[in-house]
């Protein structure tokens, strides 16, 4: 062998054991990190194989209400809970008058909360009623019977929850680790004045079982090292930071701290489930000519025939008469006399106030964009309302019809072509599947004919532009 020949050899082993320190350097850097699934959803194929579907009797709901409200707010349970089927318990302050007893089968079986008159004064606790609350936790664990639970979801007596999505959305998560689901406060200063990183309990907190079986066992102590503490969920929230984990927000749960009029808000719902609404009393009925209790049982009609599609905002446009169309599935459809993009049409008219704090005051007010009402014929939009549904032989039927004359010229001056003042029915027919992927909106196809109007909800094209 040569001189040179000597020198490639040394070379090529030169380069060769750098090659392998490289490799071995690379392959430990990546081991050491987590893999991407890991920050994800557990999807049913990744649960373990002797795991059943997770469903309805694997939820315990635990709903803390008032004996003094509770004659005129349990129409909202009974709206959603189904007797024998729906596993929980109703913690009251009080024990039930005369006039709500026999207690109705159509509502949740009632506790009476623990008297934690004791605890209460060792502590010297700054909010009782908070404290009671928060130890409602460990009475649902304690009180349930079902050895089959997986994830225990807390509310109040003026909350609806809209359990299929709930089940549907559980279902993608491990029950075996610690979860802590909650929505946070529509109202920016709700989260500021609180915490931005707690679950606000009107709307609905969800626990996974080990995770509420931890919270339960330290209790009390919690609520001791808590215990200058004002709000509920905030406590909850240091209660379960106290064990290592943190809220993961879903933006299905609402709290609704806000006032008046929601149907904007509810005309352009976020592309997650519905899972819940709260504070009912203090909005408007979502439906006009109906009263609360009527309005959420004609929704819960809608959610009855297709829960996953509930709320749901759909945006196509007719071009040849220049026309926006947004269904919000099971409950409205607005018509807009010119084409507008779905980045625009996704943010909510503020047909509501803000939850506190002075109205006047400069905005953010909200923890979304908002699009202002208005009288310019271009902007306003014709509003429908879900009047009945029924199935057809394609899959689902929804009817819409007119809240109101708009009572603005058409858009574009006298240009009466442009005017959608003769439409007085819409008709919207969608699948019978379900939808159970939110990754991206439906589209749909419309057809004018006179005075009704038919819309049919189709998947997306490839490269087709809402816009």
């Amino acid at each position: 062998m040569t001189s040179s020949d000597k020198i490639s050899a040394n070379n090529l082993w030169k380069l060769l054991l750098v090659l392998g320190l490289l490799t071995y350097l690379i392959f430990n850097i990546h081991s050491s990190f987590p893999s991407r699934s890991s920050s994800f959803p557990e999807t049913s194929e990744s649960l373990p194989t002797n795991s059943t579907p997770t469903d309805l009797s694997h939820l315990v709901f635990g709903l803390l209400g008032s004996e003094h409200a509770w004659q005129q707010r349990r129409a909202y349970i009974e709206s959603w809970w189904r007797p024998n089927t729906t596993h929980g318990l109703l913690y009251l302050d009080k024990p039930p008058t005369a006039e709500l007893l026999p207690w109705s089968a159509a509502s949740p079986r009632y506790r009476v909360s623990d008297d934690l008159t004791k605890l209460l004064r060792q502590t010297d606790a700054r909010a009782p009623v908070m404290i009671r609350m928060v130890h409602g936790i460990m009475e649902v664990m304690r009180d349930q019977v079902d050895n089959n639970v997986r994830w225990v979801v807390m509310g109040d007596d003026d909350s609806v929850f809209f359990v299929d999505n709930m089940v549907e959305l559980l279902a993608r998560y491990d029950h075996r680790e610690y979860y802590y689901f909650g929505g946070q406060s529509e109202f920016i200063m709700s989260n500021f004045w609180f915490s931005f990183n707690q679950g606000f309990g009107g709307a609905g907190f969800i626990l996974s079982y080990p995770l509420a079986k931890a919270l339960a066992r330290d209790m009390d102590n919690c609520l001791r090292r808590h215990a200058q503490a004002t709000s509920a969920d905030f406590i909850t929230m240091l209660c379960i930071a106290d064990l290592g984990v943190n809220v993961t927000p879903l933006k299905g749960l609402h709290q609704i701290d806000l006032r008046g009029d929601i149907s904007g808000f509810l005309s352009s719902h976020p592309k997650f489930p519905l899972l819940s609404l709260h504070h009912l009393d203090a909005v408007d009925p979502f439906f006009p000519k109906m009263d609360r209790f009527e309005s959420t049982r004609h929704l819960m009609k809608a959610a009855a025939a297709d829960h996953s599609r509930l709320l749901q905002q759909t945006i196509c446009h007719h071009r040849r008469r220049n026309w926006s169309f947004s269904v919000s599935w099971g409950y409205s459809l607005h018509i807009y006399e010119r084409i507008m993009p779905r980045s625009h049409l996704q943010n909510p008219i503020e047909t509501f106030s803000p939850w506190g704090g002075d109205p006047d005051a400069p905005p953010p007010h909200y923890m979304f964009n908002t699009r202002l009402p208005s009288n310019d014929s271009c902007e306003a939009p014709h509003v429908f309302y879900l009047r009945k549904v029924s199935n057809a032989s394609t899959g689902i039927l929804t009817t819409y019809t007119r809240a109101a004359a708009r009572g603005l010229p058409p858009c574009g001056g006298g240009r009466r072509r442009s005017s959608a003042d003769f439409v007085s029915e819409i008709r919207v027919f969608s699948p019978k599947t379900k939808r159970k992927e939110m990754e991206r909106c439906e589209c749909c196809d419309i057809s004018i004919r006179g005075a009704k109007t038919e819309l049919k909800f189709r998947e997306c094209l490839i490269n087709e532009i809402i816009a």
